[in-house]
C-alpha cells in the first residue's frame, strides 16, 4: 500500500510506527506544532512556499501545487541513510529510505505551494516527514533554471536512532531487496524515486547503480 492523503489525514504514519515501536519514538501534534511553527519563524524574508522533493516527494507529492521546476542543491546528497522501521520496514528487518546527507550536490523538483494552502499542507507534510523527528526541517538555497529560490528540505539528523550512516552500495542494496513494511517495500520505494528522476530529465548514477544490484538481487 502506498501512503495516501487520508493516510496523513488520519494520521496513520504516527499509528503505524506506534505499533510497530511504541509511543515515544513518535512527535506528539504539539511537538510537530513547534517544529513547524520554528522553520516558520526562520523563513528568509522574500522567500515563497517551495518544498524540495528529492525522494518519495518526486512520485507521491500528496499536496497541491502550483508550480513545479527542477532544483540542484549544492553541499548536500541524496542518500539511502536513514532506517525505516515501519513504513518501508520493520523493526526486525529494518529497510533504508533516502535522506540529505553533508557533501555533494542532489537534483531534485522544487514544488511551489499555493500561499493560501500552504500553512495546511505544511502541517500535513511535517506529519509525513516528521514523525519521528529523525530529519531537521532547513530552508535551503536552490539553483533553479538560471534564478536562486529558497525552499524547505528535509536534512537527515545523523545523532537520530534511524541515521544509518554511509553504508556501502551493496549493503545498501542487500537491505533494500529485503525489506518491506505499511507502505510497500524499500525496493520499490527506490525504483519510483529512479523513475520519477529520469521523468524529470535527471540520471543519477548512484540510483541507478543501487536499482541494478537490487535487480540482481531480487
Amino acid at each position: 500500500m502506498t501512503l495516501s492523503r487520508s493516510d496523513l489525514e488520519q494520521n496513520r504514519m504516527r499509528a503505524v510506527y506506534v505499533e510497530a515501536l511504541a509511543d515515544d519514538v513518535t512527535l506528539t501534534d504539539e511537538e510537530l506544532s513547534a517544529s513547524l511553527a520554528a522553520t516558520l519563524a526562520a523563513k528568509p524574508k522574500r522567500a515563497g512556499w517551495w518544498v524540495f522533493g528529492y525522494g518519495s516527494l518526486l512520485w507521491n507529492p500528496l499536496f497541491p501545487f502550483v508550480e513545479a521546476k527542477p532544483a540542484r542543491l549544492r553541499g548536500l546528497h541524496r542518500s539511502f541513510c536513514l532506517w525505516s522501521l515501519a513504513s518501508r520496514g520493520r523493526p526486525d528487518a529494518p529497510g533504508l529510505v533516502l535522506g540529505l546527507d553533508r557533501g555533494g550536490c542532489c537534483r531534485g523538483v522544487a514544488y511551489r505551494l499555493p500561499a493560501s494552502l500552504a500553512l495546511g499542507e505544511l502541517r500535513l507534510l511535517w506529519r509525513r516527514e516528521m514523525v519521528t523527528g529523525a530529519y531537521s526541517p532547513r530552508w535551503l538555497r536552490l539553483d533553479c533554471e538560471g534564478r536562486t529560490i529558497t525552499a524547505i528540505g528535509f536534512v537527515v539528523r545523523r545523532s537520530h536512532r534511524q541515521y544509518a550512516g554511509r553504508l556501502a552500495v551493496d549493503e545498501q542494496a542487500r537491505i533494500i531487496a529485503a525489506a518491506a513494511g505499511a507502505f510497500g517495500s524499500s525496493a520499490d520505494y527506490l525504483e519510483r524515486t529512479r523513475v520519477a528522476l529520469v521523468t524529470h530529465g535527471v540520471i543519477d548514477p548512484y540510483l541507478e547503480a543501487l536499482a541494478s544490484r537490487v535487480a540482481a538481487l531480487r
